[in-house]
């Protein structure tokens, strides 16, 4: 059987958003759902939110929504009542063909998968909106409502948002756009003003939790408020953590900072040689991560006196240690986004991914050592 090429929208190990279940929300899908029965849907719904809190999946049960819901009545005395809220069965004829993305009015706007090179493009091109374009330019058979999902607009490069916004300008007729965007100030102004916004914030403990058991994770009840704390509140980053063992990992790098101001040198080689290796590229990417992680909640817990919960065993009072004056939190700040540059430099000429998280490790403690009040 033929391999499926990687799809740019799912989160690897997660199911693809079409296939997953919202949880939270609720605002989000009231304001949707109040603009639908008010007869004052707008054209254009920019659905933006953090990574991984589930804008892609709220834009999937839309569509079904949308797409499995006849068209407004005349109002007559036969006429249906109003729809209490967005859940369509998952045996609606138009449920099953988007599980199966044979939906003949639904246009799925992402990231291309190049053939020749055998991998997926960077962006999307001004040739993938030309075609949904062209897909619009087509009556529906049915003459009723369609719909497109750009997963996302931050993928875009310049003439592909610009040839969007023309259609945005000017949008086919029964058409709807939901547009998926991690950082909507990135974009241009004149594609935000066109847009009606549903904003998703991050997913609480009991969430998240339930988020992640939905889609296949596993997670311990006291585990819940340390995954939250660590994925800020973003299911698709609980599930990475999950897959790779983050929160033992984290827990690791906890133990190890620790003995700051002075860092034990063999623990320190032990969490290096973690990164390194063949196929390590993944928990690289993780330590780079929860390093980063780790700085920026100093930073936070300096500037607001404390921390609202613990990621790991001794997290709190280590951070306690190195955050017990506010003159702190800009010195970690600063650190955080030196070190933040210095591993995307490290990764554009191949460094060796141990060295790399060894200076990172250095530079913490000589940080620890200058930090005001820092713990001697």
């Amino acid at each position: 059987m033929t391999e499926l090429p990687p799809q740019p929208d799912q989160t690897q190990g997660a199911p693809h958003p079409r296939q997953a279940r919202l949880i939270g929300h609720l605002a989000a899908q009231s304001a949707f759902l109040d603009a639908y029965t008010s007869a004052r849907l707008h054209h254009a719904w920019m659905i933006c939110g953090p990574r991984g809190v589930g804008k892609a999946t709220l834009a999937w049960k839309i569509a079904r929504f949308l797409l499995a819901t006849p068209d407004e009545d005349d109002g007559g005395m036969f006429a249906p009542p109003p729809p209490a809220n967005l859940d369509i069965a998952d045996d609606h004829p138009v449920a099953r063909r988007l599980i199966a993305l044979s939906e003949p009015r639904l246009f799925l706007l992402r990231r291309p998968y190049d053939e020749k090179a055998e991998r997926l493009k960077t962006d999307i091109t001004v040739d993938e909106v030309r075609r949904m374009k062209s897909f619009f330019s087509l009556s529906a058979a049915d003459g009723g409502r369609r719909v497109a999902i750009v997963d996302s607009l931050d993928e875009m490069n310049p003439s592909a948002a610009n040839a969007l916004l023309k259609l945005l300008e000017e949008p086919p007729p029964k058409v709807t756009f939901l547009l998926i965007s991690h950082q909507p100030a990135r974009l241009l102004p004149t594609i935000r003003s066109r847009c009606r916004e549903l904003r998703l914030g991050p997913l609480d403990a009991d969430d998240l939790s339930d988020a992640l058991t939905a889609a296949g994770g596993d997670v311990a009840p006291e585990q819940r408020v340390a995954l939250a704390e660590l994925a800020g509140g973003s299911v698709g980053r609980a599930f990475e953590l999950t897959n790779l063992d983050g929160l033992r990992l984290y827990q690791s790098l906890i133990d190890l900072l620790g003995g700051l101001p002075r860092l034990d040198r063999s623990r320190m080689q032990s969490l290096a040689e973690a990164a390194s290796g063949k196929g390590a590229e993944a928990q690289f990417d993780l330590i780079i991560a929860l390093i980063d992680l780790f700085l920026a909640r100093t930073a936070r817990a300096a500037a607001l006196n404390g921390l609202a919960a613990d990621a790991a065993q001794g997290e709190g009072a280590l951070i306690g240690r190195l955050a017990a004056n506010p003159a702190a939190a800009r010195p970690w700040a600063e650190l955080a986004q030196a070190l933040g540059n210095k591993a995307r430099r490290g990764r554009a000429v191949n460094l060796d991914p141990a060295a790399l998280v060894m200076d990172m490790l250095l530079a913490i403690e000589a940080g620890a050592q200058s930090m005001p009040r820092a713990a001697s």
